[in-house]
């Protein structure tokens, strides 16, 4: 019988250790997805990063498991709009039901052929359309750093759930920065992938096909890398394994697109980090973004209705007598109702921004390989900022502002990676984002493992975590 001690010491451990163990037969498959049950069972009520807990069908995949598979019995955790046979996607909407979807994409399949086990599903906010996890319908994600305050959103399940050690690999799907923000909340490595560089996650969809890229959130570089590579478009990709020697040319940008100065903590860590990698010999120099930051937001912003407005589409004919208020948050349905007013013109200057921006940074990245910002204009905020409720002017006025950072690595299809160098004067975690230009992923995760070793974050755990057992912190 497994103790919960023991199943916690295992929750310290990353995937590549994991899955070390059961390569080397000191472990079972079933063993390790038994310890992660068990770290979710006692951490879980505190943090409700789970939406959904698969016990029952992950125990009988891990004790059917074919031998091979380069993560054979590694638990991890789909996000709620995944589609994970077996599991329901509900997307954490009153909307959605609680059937089990009967099929996934080739990114769960390429995932279940590596030999992972899915334990369930984590948190989101509605949709995925807020930057913080507090659907009306539950479960309101607590960041397991301090209780109080967000995992940011919408991947803050994911991110909670990795940085406590529920699980080592949780799904992330970033569409404006829900991999990059929940990553920066919760001091995990988080890279959006840019576009074309996995398989298909989901359903065709225009906008969201060109906006979302997906990867695996960890506490470790090389669990990140490793699941960029299972899932990369072209099979059989090589993993990035190591620093390079290569010195690049890092672009620091502080302000957002809106030109808003960022927190002084946010301020502080950027600044840190751009020593950090002066001392390691890159060449730093302080830049602004060749764009019109305003203008892009705008777009951005009715892009971001737009899609609201599909989900509302959506659900109208599955509501079944039902008031559509019951159904759906107010924020979905108000940007719903945005959209409704918008002129054509605005999309169509939306869509001229996503045709535009590649060739404009393709020119900007020929001066700079890779641009250091941050993340979110603030250390994690506070739970109930950007609550569902909050009146939905105030909502768009403050959010749109806090991540003026990642939205346009979605909207230009480039890659970026937030990394947990530096903390707030709070000791909250801040994340310092790297971007480059299309294709560049692997000198990003290259960059990466450098400034791992630099200065390792491995050691570091937050109150709620399997290194405390979540004995000094309790729900507020």
């Amino acid at each position: 019988m497994l103790k919960i001690t023991e199943a916690f010491a295992l929750g310290r451990l990353d995937a590549h250790d994991q899955a070390e163990l059961v390569r080397k037969g000191e472990l079972d498959a079933a063993t390790l997805t038994e310890a992660a049950l068990m770290r979710i069972e006692a951490l879980d009520p505190t943090l409700r990063a789970a939406s959904h807990v698969a016990a029952e069908q992950a125990l009988a995949r891990a004790a059917g498991l074919p031998e091979g598979g380069a993560m054979r019995g590694v638990p991890w955790m789909p996000k709620d709009s995944l589609d994970y046979p077996g599991m329901p996607s509900r997307s954490c909407s009153r909307s959605r039901t609680s059937i089990p979807v009967a099929k996934g994409y080739p990114y769960v399949e390429r995932l279940d052929a590596a030999g992972l086990v899915a334990v369930g599903k984590s948190s989101m906010p509605e949709f995925g359309l807020l930057g913080s996890t507090e659907p009306l319908g539950g479960p309101v994600t607590r960041n397991p750093w301090s209780l109080a305050h967000s995992p940011n959103g919408s991947s803050g399940g994911a991110g909670a759930a990795v940085a406590a050690g529920l699980v080592p690999l949780a799904q992330g799907s970033d569409g404006g920065g829900s991999i990059r923000l929940p990553a920066s909340a919760c001091g995990l490595v988080g890279l959006k992938p840019g576009r074309d560089a996995t398989v298909r996650v989901r359903s065709r969809h225009n906008v969201e096909d060109l906006l979302v890229g997906d990867s695996l959130m960890s506490r470790s570089v090389r669990d990140t890398a490793w699941g960029f590579a299972a899932t990369h478009l072209q099979p059989n990709r090589p993993m990035v394994q190591g620093a390079a020697a290569r010195r690049l040319r890092v672009a620091v940008i502080e302000n957002g697109l809106r030109g808003t100065a960022p927190h002084p903590d946010v301020v502080s860590v950027i600044r840190r980090s751009a020593d950090l990698c002066a001392s390691l010999g890159h060449r730093v120099e302080a830049v602004r973004w060749p764009i019109d930051g305003a203008a892009f937001m705008q777009s951005f912003d009715d892009l971001w209705s737009h899609l609201g407005a599909d989900c509302v589409d959506a659900v109208r004919p599955l509501l079944g007598g039902r008031r559509i208020e019951d159904a759906l948050e107010p924020w979905t349905l108000d940007i719903a109702k945005r959209a409704e007013s918008l002129p054509t013109s605005a999309l169509e200057a939306a869509y001229r921004q996503l045709a535009g921006l590649p060739a404009q940074l393709a020119k900007f990245f020929e001066q700079y390989d890779v641009v250091l910002s941050p993340v979110a204009l603030t250390p994690p905020p506070l739970l109930g900022s950007f609550a569902p409720t909050v009146p939905v002017d105030t909502l768009r006025e403050t959010m749109f502002d806090w991540i003026s950072y990642t939205p346009l690595q979605n909207m230009a299809g480039t890659p970026a990676i937030s990394l947990p160098l530096f903390t707030s004067g709070e000791g909250l975690p801040i994340g310092s984002m790297f971007a480059a230009d299309r294709g560049q992923e692997d000198m990003l995760l290259a960059l990466a493992y450098e400034l791992e070793a630099a200065l390792p974050w491995h050691a570091r755990w937050p109150a709620v975590s399997v290194a405390t057992q979540g004995l000094s912190a309790a729900p507020v």
